[in-house]
């Protein structure tokens, strides 16, 4: 499976990446914001899961070997739940350092400085996360939705952030002033209460695939064309299993016959299968496909 384009595009995410991390440690740094210096570290971490990412891209493009004769498709959900996890970890932690600035009074930031970074931001990382989204809907990549997430999250913190600010700036010298020191905790907080659920929905869904759940649409797909065929054909029943991972759908067959049952040629049988086939959409690339036949059911 050619992933090339995926990796192109993750590399130009990981050189994005980089730069809006550091100018997030030091816009945060310049204007004491902790929000701003939290848009950076959680950067900072997309960095890390984005060549993780780019790895395990280069591995999924590669034939099964001797150790992975299945090839490599399950650390593609791997992935992803390692990538919801830490995410959902940066938050939690951004959320226990935003409560301890809210009880200690809060603090003071350099406002100009805040607006000029959490704007310069706010447009670096949700232009970013259209572009990634929409190559990951073009290219069917759950990589490249994950990372285009991982955009999108940090535009929504640059953008609450920047809204924290430009309030911030209304307030100042007015009779709410005193408003204005726990302004940059409370967006903080704000934020990652926000977000949290985005993660660890990712987590949960991949965990669903490494731990081989049934999807219960392919479940249903499988089970209303077996039901058919197995009816059309004279068949005395089937069972199936299925599973995701990644990008690869695998799905296994046993057809139960009659012990009398002939089939007359192996032709014949490979045309049952390609029948089985056609019928679930099961000729691309992303189906790992088992179909065989016996009488005794002790093998189904």
């Amino acid at each position: 499976m050619d992933t090339s384009q995926e990796q192109r595009i993750l590399k130009l995410s990981i050189g994005v990446t980089v730069g809006v991390s550091a100018s997030g440690f030091f816009g945060g740094l310049l204007a004491g914001s902790q929000a701003v210096l939290f848009d950076g570290v959680y950067s900072l971490v997309d960095v890390a899961l984005t060549l993780v990412a780019l790895s395990v891209l280069r591995l999924v493009a590669r034939e099964g070997s001797s150790r992975f004769q299945y090839g490599y498709w399950h650390l593609e959900p791997m992935v992803e739940a390692m990538g919801g996890a830490i995410l959902s970890l940066a938050c939690i932690y951004a959320l226990a350092n935003a409560v301890i600035g809210l009880t200690t009074g809060g603090h003071e930031v350099k406002l100009g400085i805040a607006l000029f970074w959490s704007a310069l931001l706010s447009v670096v990382n949700l232009v970013m996360s259209l572009y990634v989204s929409a190559k990951a809907r073009q290219l069917q990549s759950a990589l490249l939705s994950l990372d285009a997430r991982a955009w999108f999250l940090s535009g929504m913190m640059s953008l609450a952030v920047l809204g924290a600010f430009l309030l911030a700036t209304l307030l100042s010298g007015g009779d709410r002033q005193w408003l204005v020191p726990y302004l940059d905790s409370l967006v903080l907080a704000g934020i990652c209460l926000a977000v949290l659920p985005l993660p660890l929905h990712t987590t949960w869904k991949a965990m669903r695939e490494v731990l081989q759940v049934a999807p219960p649409e392919l479940d249903g797909r499988v089970r209303q064309v077996m039901e058919a065929f197995v009816a059309e054909h004279g068949f005395s029943g089937f069972s199936s299993h299925v599973a995701k991972m990644g990008r690869m759908q695998f799905v296994e067959i046993h057809i139960l016959t009659r012990p009398q049952w002939s089939f007359g040629s192996i032709s014949e049988v490979d045309r049952l299968r390609d029948e089985i086939a056609t019928r679930l959409g099961a000729r691309d690339a992303g189906f790992w496909l088992t179909i065989d036949f016996t009488s005794d059911p002790g093998w189904t």
